[in-house]
């Protein structure tokens, strides 16, 4: 890989595609196959899905996150309803407005929280709230969370069964932005069907672009209502390929053999490495947990230039009141060397 490449920490997107993706397109880039997901590849992703999930699940493989998780709230969310979500959620605040328009109009309804992780209690005051003002509101219909979170913490499966518990009390379906789900699988050590339908969630987006894919997501429903008409969705918005064989491709790769579970897990050690040689830095401090593969770091703006001025790739992310500092967010991916990591805390 290029210098440039080493050098960047600013996104698990900036990776590229690993070398099994790439061998699964080769492979399948030869003669022709059914259009419109009717090839035996896509049926080979969803029979391998369900093997991986653990039940039946219903497979729709789109281009990319912001897609997927428009489409998945489209289909349980009415045009005057409301989705609840976590205000560092990225369908809030890195989608463009995607939702609100798949959704002909929904509202989002965030609730605050302290490390991206939703608090029960402040479910109840949500829900509570919006029931109270009746007619004049858009009613909640859905909840989506985000595993791992936008702060690179994890919820622990109880965390999300009682958040998911409080929503379906309250008739909401649920839904998981999984862009990192990999990650959050492989830090918990548990199944992935523990943190999806099994913690409660009706559908998730899962994620392959962040995780070696070069560019597949797929929502996958484990509600056949909820499944019935989204094809017609997924078609009516202009992502439904017609080449699907070089999407599903991607996606079954990553689920064999566990890849994707490989690839998210040599993320997060990189990241808890960095997290390490950061902690021992004086001038440097750890906002939150470090257990995905994102790492949140404060430290001096003349050290932030200087990291800049080498050719190190970051994001500056908006500081919160009272954090003398500059708030950084750097990223790890399936392709970060342990050399990465120590050249950027040599640097520093």
């Amino acid at each position: 890989m290029t210098e440039a490449i080493r050098k960047n920490f600013a996104s698990d997107n900036i990776a590229p595609a690993c070398p099994a993706v790439m061998e699964a397109l080769e492979r399948i880039n030869h003669g022709s196959a059914a259009a419109y997901g009717e090839d035996d590849g896509t049926a080979q992703l969803r029979a391998l899905a369900g093997d991986v999930f653990e039940r039946d699940v219903w497979v729709f493989p789109v281009a990319t996150g912001t897609a997927a998780n428009s489409l998945a709230l489209s289909t349980a969310t009415d045009p005057f309803g409301a989705v609840i979500c976590d205000q560092s959620a990225h369908i809030a605040n890195d989608e463009g407005g995607a939702p609100e328009f798949f959704m002909h109009g929904a509202k989002l309804l965030p609730i605050p929280s302290a490390d991206g992780r939703m608090v029960p209690s402040d479910l109840d005051r949500a829900l509570r709230a919006n029931i109270g003002h009746g007619v004049h509101t858009s009613p909640a219909q859905t909840l989506s969370l985000t595993q791992s979170t936008e702060w690179g913490t994890v919820y622990t499966l109880d965390h999300l069964r009682a958040l998911t518990d409080r929503a379906r009390e309250a008739g909401l379906a649920t839904h998981l932005d999984g862009a990192r789900l990999g990650n959050a699988v492989a830090a918990l050590g548990c199944r992935p069907a523990d943190v999806s339908w099994r913690a409660g969630f009706d559908m998730i987006s899962f994620g392959g672009t962040k995780n070696g894919a070069m560019a597949a997501e797929a929502v996958m429903i484990f509600r056949e209502d909820l499944a019935k008409n989204f094809l017609r969705r997924v078609k009516r918005s202009g992502h439904l390929w017609s080449k699907q064989r070089y999407l599903s491709a991607q996606l079954h790769a990553l689920l064999t053999d566990d890849l994707w579970l490989r690839n998210a897990g040599h993320a997060n050690t990189m990241a808890q490495r960095l997290a390490h040689g950061l902690q021992r830095h004086p001038a440097a401090s750890l906002p939150f947990d470090v257990q995905g593969n994102e790492v949140f770091v404060v430290l001096p703006e003349r050290s932030v230039a200087d990291l800049e001025a080498q050719g190190f790739g970051f994001y500056r992310w908006s500081t919160p009141p009272g954090i003398d500092g500059v708030l950084i967010r750097l990223v790890t991916c399936w392709a970060t060397e342990t050399a990465d990591v120590d050249g950027f805390l040599a640097a520093l």
